[in-house]
């Protein structure tokens, strides 16, 4: 059984198609990165999984279900662009507005419960418009957990925050699935996405580009050696006599050899060839450069 099982869905604004022809798969349990461009459809498409608004043409399904279902839709978190909360009141205090909204039988309890899952236990007096960016996403995320959804959708969750920030939603989050929900998040910040994500889905112009699982990334992420000389320019000529395939990083700081067997190998060709090595590693492209080089190859239609 999938989460979400979106085929061949369609939304048009007007003249403007956002969504065009998307077909999208989400396993149960999965931490799902929905990636792409800004204007790509990511967030047309979670508004309409969460009844936000109405598709065109196609089909939704949530747990093999219609997503109109009002069993599914009780049983799904959402947090897209901000939470909904009062300045003036304090953290438990939306919270608890939230939890009366959603009929929630011991409503004190449950609170509790969501503050503790987002490390906010401590904050639950503050007032809402006195806390940081940070808290306010992990504010939405409680938010989001109250009535423990099967299905949280989240929209860019951890963009804007610092890098302890980053951490501590990157503990939350995974957390949450461990304890059995499904999660769709999007993100433009993919070096953080990588860190959690199961499954990966890039839409591009309103379509689905490739879905893959967190074990075929890795498997298309090609490993390389980088080395640093004093002299890179005249590196490179020598390293392509020898290999198919050297290129400069974008800081143009090393040089990255793809078909090589081993960094010793290019270290002894290069002293053989009266080039000193000044630093030479092992490295591997990540989400952000696959993400960028599948666009840069990908015909736009």
């Amino acid at each position: 059984m999938n989460a979400i099982e979106i085929r061949n869905l369609c939304k048009n604004f007007g003249e403007k198609q956002a969504v065009a022809g998307l077909d999208m798969t989400v396993p149960v349990g999965s931490i799902y990165g929905f990636i792409g461009e800004n204007g790509s459809g990511k967030s047309t498409t979670e508004k309409i999984i969460c009844g936000l608004i109405h598709y065109t043409s196609g089909s939704v399904k949530l747990y093999d279900r219609d997503y109109k279902d009002p069993d599914v839709r009780s049983s799904m978190g959402v947090l897209i662009e901000a939470p909904g909360c009062f300045p003036g009141l304090s953290v438990w205090n939306n919270l608890m507005i939230q939890a009366t909204n959603l009929s929630i039988e011991n409503k004190e309890a449950a609170v509790r419960e969501v503050l503790i899952k987002v490390r906010m236990e401590g904050a639950a007096g503050n007032k809402y418009k006195n806390c940081s960016l940070g808290m306010k996403q992990r504010i939405g995320i409680a938010m989001a957990l109250l009535g423990n959804p099967k299905l949280l959708v989240l929209d860019e969750p951890i963009n804007g925050l610092d890098a302890d920030g980053m951490r501590i939603m990157r503990e939350i989050l995974t957390d949450i699935a461990k304890s059995g929900s499904t999660i769709l998040i999007s993100s433009h910040i993919l070096g953080e996405l990588e860190k959690i994500a199961t499954h990966y889905g890039i839409i591009r112009n309103g379509k689905m580009i490739v879905e893959m699982t967190a074990e075929e990334l890795e498997k298309n992420c090609p490993t390389f050696v980088a080395i640093q000389t004093k002299d890179n320019i005249k590196t490179r000529e020598i390293l392509q006599k020898k290999y198919s395939k050297v290129l400069e990083d974008e800081q143009k700081e090393y040089l990255r050899i793809y078909d090589a067997e081993s960094p010793e190998e290019i270290v002894k060709y290069l002293y053989d060839n009266n080039i000193i090595v000044n630093e030479v590693k092992t490295d591997k492209i990540g989400l952000e450069e696959y993400y960028i080089n599948l666009m840069a190859n990908k015909e736009v239609k």
